[in-house]
């Protein structure tokens, strides 16, 4: 499951405007903004839209994230749900098996949340992987046995 994707944008206040009005119907909200300036360098402004699970605690909900496109910018940004810091952890070390750069080891990212667990991975092309646990979310798939 996705939980979160950074769109990189040329204009934030009318692809907010316009990413609001086209998700509305959809039960999509604007969520606010995260200010870049309280956390580590090479996090942007980040502006957000969520469903109406995300943050609920009853469902794993999804959320998309705009911010300022850079000059030369390219590639996706997209976040996978993991239900244990264990799961982040396999999926990290499977990624880098696998040939992907490390943006940032397994670990705490409390510049989010307190509860917010991830590791982030940089594929062939420029697209980047951030694999997150969140303590709040209920499990995001039924568990086989």
């Amino acid at each position: 499951m996705l939980d979160h994707i950074y769109i990189s944008v040329s204009d934030i206040p009318r692809s907010l405007a316009f990413y609001t009005a086209a998700l509305k119907p959809l039960g999509w909200r604007e969520l606010g903004s995260y200010d870049s300036s309280t956390g580590p360098a090479g996090v942007p402004d980040l502006f957000g839209l969520a469903d109406a699970a995300y943050g609920s605690g009853t469902a794993v909900g999804a959320s998309i994230w705009l911010r300022q496109r850079q000059p030369g910018e390219t590639g996706l940004y997209a976040g996978f749900v993991a239900d244990s810091k264990a799961e982040v952890d396999a999926a990290y070390a499977a990624a880098i098996e696998a040939g992907g750069t490390s943006e940032g080891e397994p670990a705490i990212r409390e510049y989010f949340a307190p509860s917010y667990y991830a590791a982030n991975i940089a594929d062939f092309d420029g697209n980047h992987l951030e694999i997150v646990h969140k303590t709040f979310n209920p499990p995001s798939r039924p568990r086989l046995t």
